[in-house]
């Protein structure tokens, strides 16, 4: 390939609606108000609207997120929260900042989500909360956890930095964006993301006014009036020209799923027949956004083909090498090697490769033809 092949094209993203953006961000930069301007509370109905969701409260990034809607619950040190052992580090970071105690819970093989089967017995007197991560752009089962939770009484918080736009179907056919079926939705608008601004950014999703009241101080120092505070809180805002960015960004939201979608089942067809590679499997109850295109990769040669396509010109990532429960900061919660079988073995099966709303025929098929290459010479350098 003449073209260099990106795992995100985000300069062809910006470059086709580039008028927009432009206009956009002079327009925030021409107003001066870079904190909390105008801009920031059009994206915010914007977001309620998109969602179909009665409370958004905007902050600085995805973790923030996380960690106010925590905050906002009210968990204290001491406190179990059930989190999967296959997932970024975010998700379990904060759970330890606030002196809580992450409770891993190993993941399906197939759907790389939360094992709702394994959840109950994970649940003891201390636990707090649950937070499913919908990984790689779909939703986990939320009809089973939000049962098994409200059975204990017991929070979901929806990591969805990876999901925004994705659907959960209900049993009975009914449809809830991601992040807002359970007590509270988290977001991140990493540039990357399906919804990515050019910066850092993130927000939070509930239908709860209470709670939304609590986590929209929490975002600022704790106060509800200018200098009087009512709770401790964090500085945690969404600028207003990453504001700007996204509401010209999230009228393209639904079409930017399609695009990906488009991707996704190209790769699903031309892949399928490769012994040794499995396509992901998209769950019954979720419609997927794919902000990754992950495969598994069988009989130890993920590696190999890793470095066979990049020798080609192709790059993948590998979400994630280490499971949560190995990393050097987490031994001290007494986890070991084996605890999690399905997660340790993901982390060295799978692979992502290149996936976006730029994507060319020209190129996919190019990096099609490269795995085909790999598989069918039975390449194991």
């Amino acid at each position: 390939m003449d073209k260099k092949i990106q795992m995100v094209d985000l300069k062809g993203q910006y470059l086709r609606i580039k008028e927009e953006i432009d206009q956009a961000l002079l327009s925030a930069v021409s107003e001066t108000a870079y904190i909390n301007g105008p801009q920031v509370k059009t994206f915010i109905e914007s977001l309620k609207s998109f969602n179909q969701v009665n409370h958004a409260v905007t902050c600085g990034n995805g973790t923030d997120a996380l960690q106010i809607a925590m905050m906002a619950l009210g968990f204290k040190p001491g406190g179990e929260v059930i989190v999967p052992a296959f997932t970024y580090i975010a998700t379990v970071e904060v759970i330890a900042l606030l002196g809580l105690t992450p409770k891993f819970i190993d993941v399906q093989p197939d759907t790389f989500e939360l094992d709702y089967e394994q959840l109950e017995a994970t649940i003891t007197e201390k636990t707090v909360g649950i937070v499913p991560v919908h990984l790689f752009g779909q939703c986990s089962n939320m009809e089973a956890i939000n049962a098994i939770a409200g059975k204990h009484d017991v929070a979901v918080i929806e990591d969805t930095a990876q999901a925004m736009g994705a659907e959960y179907i209900f049993a009975d056919g009914r449809k809830q964006f991601a992040g807002t079926v359970g007590t509270i939705g988290t977001t991140s608008f990493f540039p990357s993301k399906n919804l990515g601004c050019f910066g850092d950014g993130g927000a939070l999703l509930t239908n709860d006014a209470e709670l939304a009241q609590r986590a929209h101080m929490i975002a600022n120092h704790g106060q509800r009036q200018k200098y009087h505070h009512e709770s401790i809180g964090v500085n945690s805002r969404l600028d207003t020209v990453q504001a700007a960015v996204l509401n010209v960004k999230i009228k393209y939201l639904s079409r930017y799923a399609d695009a990906r979608r488009t991707v996704a089942q190209k790769y699903d067809i031309a892949l399928a027949d490769i012994e040794g590679l499995t396509t992901p499997k998209q769950a019954p109850y979720s419609t997927h956004v794919y902000n990754q295109y992950t495969c598994q990769i069988a009989d130890g040669r993920r590696d190999a083909l890793k470095a066979f396509l990049q020798e080609r010109g192709v790059p993948t990532m590998v979400y994630y090498p280490i499971p949560v429960h190995l990393q050097q900061a987490y031994r001290q919660y007494g986890y070991n090697e084996g605890d999690f079988p399905v997660s340790e073995q993901l982390c060295k099966n799978v692979l992502s490769l290149p996936i976006h709303t730029e994507m060319e025929l020209e190129t996919q098929d190019y990096i099609i033809e490269q795995i085909k290459d790999f598989f069918a010479y039975g390449n194991n350098q």
